[in-house]
């Protein structure tokens, strides 16, 4: 018997070593449960009568994700459902997601329901989310707070920041939140309030000093390059100063890149020193954000300095930026020739595309750019001619007597069926200001255009379109454009996704990865893995690089206008944007594709609008590297 038992011993310690010695099973999602499926699924069909029934769910998960599906459907008659929920729900989680949800349903209703709910809310964390709902809605801002804790104040200058953005706030809000800015205010705090003053207010010279001590001595990088910004606004010498030491000093290029953006507030003969020493810096996002200042702040004096500068420019961007600056204050032939010279010269597409782009400053080189738009056989070359044309017809020096030929130019265009070109030329012909709707009488050509696209692959083009058509009819307002349900989410592909599924991002400039939401976000995962496995992203270019900003990919046509025939819808979730989110592109709600993008640093004005579907979990210091034509050699699981 007892060697029974040590047999039995034996036995169960041999299979617990087994079994701890057996690989751990990959985490699944949340959608191996039936119910989030259904919560979810009604969401993308953005069906609100079928979630109804789950804001009494006992299960308060379920709750929470049902009222949180009105984040993305933003259905105005849900709002009473909405505030019966933040007013009652017992739990604290599906009270926040109500907050949420209402503060993306826009309406005066919204602002009412949160601001009953600020009265009777105990809780932090739903008080901050209040606050910041109501300042997304609300059209007059109208609170009385005393913040009691940290949380509560962040939520204030979160609503300020908010409301700032839509302009529903005066500068009687300015003091109040340069004491936000302050210290001893937590990071976000101050963030929030470095924000409001960077996008959200104006007229605030008067607290100078605060914005001042904000962007040069603030511990967070993120505080700093927002208040620097902001110092864009205020054009004292003392601003200038420290901006432009700024620009010499702080380690963060992305700091550096906010103040010269902020620089272009002031005479380019006060900053012009600082600004031509920065074109060559290493970190080529500092070199192309001078490059853009220049073409606006440039002088007539300033043109051949400029123009020489730019003929020895190492990189395509930063000189087809400075050869545009020097064209756009001299009427020089021989420049404007140089400029075509380089177009002819470049196989390079996008190197061809930003020439031609420089073109635009000189009318008298129409007819060279429209011979590249009719002889293109790239997109993103052709886009660009179609858009100096464009640039062209808003030049001081076009003639009246060169309106007829560019009307024909834009027919021919739009007869060519690139989306691109016609969304472009359509934006001309809509403009009452360039007087074709007097010329143009027969505007069938625009119906034909309209013939050659179709939903939802066309819908940024269709929507410029219609609203010309519209214009030429002499109706007031284009028909809305919008792409009807399809492209249903893959349930048995977001089921197989592990909750942190990492994938690699092989670009020519190094590794990324990045972690996939899809708990957040399921419809745009499953999208985004899905074209992974028919290795759609393999060779694509990044085709938009904006410094502090963002890296964008995806498209097929690579210029920002390519799609397959197919969207998703958009998914807002409670994730903010920072740095290395990753996010849907998208022309609107609920037209998202193919196509994403990776944030360079905080960038809240995108919260509740683009879609979170990813994070980079490694390799930001690859995404800080990208420019305009690097390309995505691989996407790939990380196992």
């Amino acid at each position: 018997m007892i060697r029974i038992v040590a047999s039995g011993i034996a036995l169960s310690l041999i299979m617990s070593v087994l079994i701890s010695c057996t690989k751990p099973k990959q985490s699944i999602n949340k959608f191996s449960d039936t119910v989030f499926v259904k919560i979810a699924d009604f969401q993308d069909r953005r069906l609100s009568d079928s979630l109804y029934i789950y804001f009494k769910n006992e299960n308060a998960a379920y709750r929470k994700d049902a009222v949180l599906a009105f984040a993305s459907i933003q259905d105005t008659t849900a709002i009473d459902a909405l505030q019966e929920v933040l007013l009652n729900d017992t739990d604290s989680l599906v009270r926040q997601a109500a907050a949420y949800a209402l503060g993306q349903t826009k309406s005066n209703r919204s602002a009412v329901a949160l601001a009953t709910a600020l009265k009777k809310e105990k809780l932090s964390f739903i008080l901050k989310e209040i606050l910041e709902a109501y300042g997304k809605v609300t059209s007059r801002w109208d609170l009385t707070v005393t913040p009691k804790d940290s949380i509560v104040t962040e939520g204030l200058a979160l609503s300020y920041y908010r409301a700032g953005l839509k302009k529903t706030i005066d500068s009687t809000f300015h003091k109040r939140a340069s004491e936000l800015l302050q210290k001893p205010n937590t990071e976000p705090t101050r963030l929030a309030a470095a924000h409001y003053f960077a996008r959200g207010a104006n007229g605030f010279d008067r607290y100078e000093k605060a914005i001042l001590h904000a962007a040069r001595y603030d511990l967070s990088s993120d505080v700093r390059m927002a208040s620097a910004l902001a110092l864009g606004k205020i054009k004292s010498d003392s601003s200038r100063v420290n901006l432009e030491y700024i620009v010499k000093s702080d380690a963060d290029y992305r700091i550096r890149v906010n103040a010269i953006r902020a620089l272009q507030s002031f005479p380019f003969t006060k900053t012009k020193v600082t600004l031509l020493n920065t074109l060559t810096d290493e970190q080529v996002n500092i070199p192309v954000t001078t490059s853009e200042v220049i073409k606006e702040v440039i002088t007539k004096d300033d043109w051949k300095e400029v123009a020489s500068i730019a003929k020895v420019a190492s990189n395509p961007r930063v000189q087809a930026n400075l050869y545009e600056a020097a064209l756009r204050v001299s009427d020089d032939k021989a420049l404007a020739e140089e400029i075509a010279n380089q177009v002819k010269s470049a196989s390079n597409p996008y190197k061809k595309s930003a020439f031609l782009s420089a073109l635009q400053q000189s009318v008298m080189m129409y007819a060279f750019v429209e011979e590249q738009l009719f002889a293109a056989d790239t997109p993103v070359v052709k886009l660009s001619a179609a858009a100096a044309l464009v640039a062209m017809n808003y030049h001081k020096d076009f003639k009246p007597s060169l309106q007829k030929h560019f009307s024909d130019i834009y027919i021919k265009a739009l007869q060519t069926g690139d989306a691109a070109v016609i969304g472009t030329i359509a934006g001309a012909l809509m403009d009452s200001t360039l007087r074709y709707k007097s010329i143009m009488k027969d505007y069938t050509f625009l119906y034909d255009a309209k013939k050659q696209l179709s939903l939802p692959k066309d819908n940024e083009a269709l929507q410029t379109l219609e609203a010309a058509i519209a214009f030429f009819e002499g109706k007031k307002n284009s028909p809305p454009v919008q792409n009807e349900f399809n492209h249903p989410i893959d349930w048995k592909l977001v089921k197989s996704i592990p909750k942190n599924q990492k994938v690699m991002v092989r670009t020519t400039k190094g590794d990324i990865i990045l972690k996939l939401l899809v708990e957040e976000a399921p419809g745009s995962v499953a999208n985004f893995v899905a074209l992974l496995n028919q290795k759609y992203f393999d060779q694509k270019f990044f085709h938009r690089v904006v410094p502090n900003f963002v890296v964008q990919a995806g498209c097929n046509r690579g210029d920002g206008w390519g799609s397959e025939d197919y969207s998703i819808r958009s998914e807002f979730s409670l994730i903010r944007y920072k740095t290395g989110s990753v996010g849907m592109a998208s022309a609107g709600k609920d037209t998202e594709g193919t196509q994403w993008f990776i944030t360079h640093s905080p960038t809240p004005h995108l919260d509740g609008r683009y879609t979170i579907f990813a994070d980079v979990e490694s390799g930001m210091e690859i995404v800080h590297l990208i420019e305009v034509g690097d390309q995505i050699l691989e996407v790939s699981f990380v196992q």
